[in-house]
C-alpha cells in the first residue's frame, strides 16, 4: 500500500516561513513527479509547484519567488518551502505524486492534507 504522509504544517503570521514535507512509503520501484497543490475554503484545488526526477521545476505564478520545492530521491521526500506567506496562502496542502509500484503500475497518488494557515 503506497502512502503520502505530509507534515509541517502550521500557524505562522504573515512574512513569515514553514516547510512542509511528504514522505512517500510502500512497495514502489519509482516516483516520478511530485507536487504540492492547495486548496482553499470554496475555492477549487490549485497546482502550487512540481518537481520531476529528475528535478526540474515550476510555480504557480501567485507563489514564485516565494516557494522552493525541491525532493530527496533517497528519502522518497519531497518538501515545499514556504518564504513571505501571506494571508492568501491559507489553504489545505496536498502532496501529489505519480509512483510506479511493485506491479509496475503507474498510479496517481495524493496524501491527506496539511493545513497551512497565515494569519496576525
Amino acid at each position: 500500500q503506497v502512502q503520502l504522509v505530509e507534515s509541517g504544517g502550521g500557524l505562522v503570521q504573515p512574512g513569515g516561513s514553514l516547510r512542509l514535507s511528504c514522505a512517500v512509503s510502500g512497495s514502489i520501484i519509482r516516483i516520478s513527479n511530485m507536487a504540492w497543490y492547495r486548496q482553499a475554503p470554496g475555492k477549487q484545488r490549485e497546482l502550487v509547484a512540481a518537481i520531476t526526477s529528475e528535478g526540474s521545476t515550476n510555480y504557480a505564478d501567485s507563489v514564485k519567488g516565494r516557494f522552493t520545492i525541491s525532493r530527496d530521491n533517497v528519502k522518497k521526500t519531497a518538501y515545499l518551502q514556504l518564504n513571505s506567506l501571506k494571508p492568501e496562502d491559507t489553504a489545505v496542502y496536498y502532496c501529489n505524486a505519480i509512483v510506479i509500484d511493485i506491479d509496475a503500475r503507474l498510479t496517481d497518488r495524493w496524501g491527506q492534507g496539511t493545513q497551512v494557515t497565515v494569519s496576525s
